[in-house]
């Protein structure tokens, strides 16, 4: 084994080792910071297009719905033009089709991301993954910074920022299926829904922390907006570097005894649908990505999640233009204040990650609580869809429940059970599919975070209830995709129970 620099340092000034669990603090902690970069630095974009066409500012949804709520939404309201000392804009984005121009960026950056992610997680589970994560976060850092540089170039032309914004995409697919593939590394079946729960919450810190630096910057013109985050996630690209241990076996570091054991005091040992078995290391080599498909639960799971993230992204884009241009108690809030209150949904989001997470690890069956979860959400939907006009407290508990039900279940098959199923026991004799498992999956969800937000830009120029219903058949639908996996997680845990009553009715053994 090769252990990184840092590793080395710290334990040359110590003098000692670095014990089982200060390593994985050491991979929380990194991975945590890791992906916070690079959200900051998707973040970016939707901040500073308003000073780039500050009509968006001014345009209403009567001209480009899908693409001024899909892009623009979570800036709403903010009017950061003049700060350039021009209102102006910049060439070619500040002109008629400019709403069109910037839309197609972030179709291209979406489009190159999803796709990328497939390849990312195969690539991921072929070289050592502190390489892979180091690569991308630099080559993201190099992009992202590459479309700022356009400001003092004083460049013009519309193909140069998309294809750096295609290549800022393509780097940026590297992230999720890596930092998932190396908690999963560190941390057992029965721990990973809560710790990967709390450890979630790395995607709003970024977008909140990506919108700060970015209308921070903008001060100074906006193409700093781009580059300090750029070098940002490129100098936490060589922090991963040098001190991101991927696996135990890659620092020598030992497992605790527990770890990945579903064995408890005097019961027999019962494999889980989603068990891991991480520790076969017969024949290790990376699982194919057809073969990585046939993994039982990888479909079911990753189509569940096309339709979690479609209900997420929609209210992510969404809900702010929503809440402004919808009465609350009579009266309309302005978009700055529209936009402060939607976060609320995010922490509810972030809540519902971690009970989620927690109960799942409780009863030891992802599937029936990511079902009940999709299914809990399409009451919530409705009642805030109802009810939530009726006053703003009304309409802040009803945002904070729906938040819970809608991101729980995203955040935790884009997590835990991403991690189980790369560890599947059906891989024998080639366990590392962590990071292939999680590429499918949030790949597959990404294609549907798309389409979501393009479809409400069209159905909400009829009805906004209509609206709510397509979010509520694709809960459903959501639900439905796991039937196959809740029925047999039930299953189990009946068959376990009647074990169980059966060894303790049974009479004890008489010694001759």
């Amino acid at each position: 084994y090769s252990k990184p620099l840092g590793i080395r340092f710290v334990e040359y000034v110590k003098r000692s080792p670095i014990s089982f669990r200060t390593h994985q603090s050491i991979v929380l902690i990194v991975t945590f910071i890791t992906y916070t970069c690079y959200h900051a630095n998707r973040k970016t974009t939707s901040v500073v297009q308003s000073t780039l066409d500050p009509s968006l500012d001014e345009v209403g949804l009567t001209f480009h719905p899908w693409r001024r709520a899909y892009f623009l939404g979570p800036r709403e309201g903010r009017n950061v033009s003049g700060l350039l000392g021009s209102a102006s804009g910049w060439a070619p984005f500040n002109g008629s089709d400019g709403t069109e121009l910037l839309g197609d960026l972030d179709v291209a950056f979406l489009s190159v991301y999803a796709v990328g992610m497939y390849c990312s997680g195969q690539l991921g589970d072929r070289m050592d993954l502190r390489i892979f994560l180091t690569v991308g976060m630099i080559g993201t850092g190099l992009f992202t910074s590459l479309f700022g540089v356009g400001y003092w170039a004083n460049i013009h032309k519309f193909y140069y920022f998309l294809l750096m914004q295609m290549a800022a995409g393509l780097f940026q697919s590297t992230g999720w299926p890596s930092v998932v593939a190396v908690v999963g590394n560190w941390f057992g079946k029965s721990k990973r829904g809560l710790i990967m729960g709390i450890w979630n919450a790395h995607t709003s810190v970024g977008n909140i922390t990506g919108s700060l630096i970015a209308s921070a910057m903008l001060s100074y013109g906006w193409g700093w907006s781009f580059v300090v985050p750029g070098l940002i996630i490129a100098f936490m690209g060589i922090v991963v570097f040098l001190f991101l241990p991927f696996s135990p076996e890659s620092v020598g570091a030992d497992r605790d005894d527990n770890l990945n054991s579903p064995k408890k005091n005097g019961e027999e040992v019962r494999e889980p649908f989603l068990s891991s078995d991480s520790e076969n290391k017969e024949h290790e080599h990376a699982v194919g990505f057809i073969e990585a498909w046939k993994i039982p639960g990888v479909a079911p799971f990753a189509f569940c999640l096309f339709f979690a993230k479609l209900v997420a992204y929609t209210f992510l884009y969404w809900l702010p233009y929503y809440i402004s241009h919808t009465a609350i108690d009579g009266k309309y809030l302005s978009s700055a204040t529209a936009g402060d209150l939607s976060t609320l949904f995010d922490v509810g989001g972030v809540i519902g990650g971690i009970l989620a997470g927690h109960i799942s690890d409780r009863l030891d069956a992802r599937a029936i609580t990511a079902g009940s979860f999709m299914y809990c959400a399409i009451p919530a939907l409705y009642l805030y869809r109802t009810y939530g006009s009726i006053s703003l407290t009304v309409n802040i508990v009803l945002m904070f429940i729906a938040g819970i039900f809608v991101n729980g279940p995203y955040a935790l098959i884009t997590t835990a059970v991403s991690a189980d199923l790369g560890t599947h026991s059906s891989l024998k004799g080639h366990p590392r599919a962590l990071a292939t498992v999680t590429a499918i999956i949030d790949g597959t969800g990404s294609i549907g975070a798309a389409i979501g937000p393009l479809l409400t830009g069209y159905i909400s120029t009829e009805s906004w209830s209509a609206v709510f219903m397509m979010l509520m058949a694709a809960a459903l639908v959501a639900g439905l995709l796991l039937t196959k996996l809740i029925v047999a997680e039930v299953a189990a845990k009946i068959e376990d129970s009647r074990a169980q009553r059966s060894s303790a009715s049974r009479p004890p053994a008489v010694e001759v």
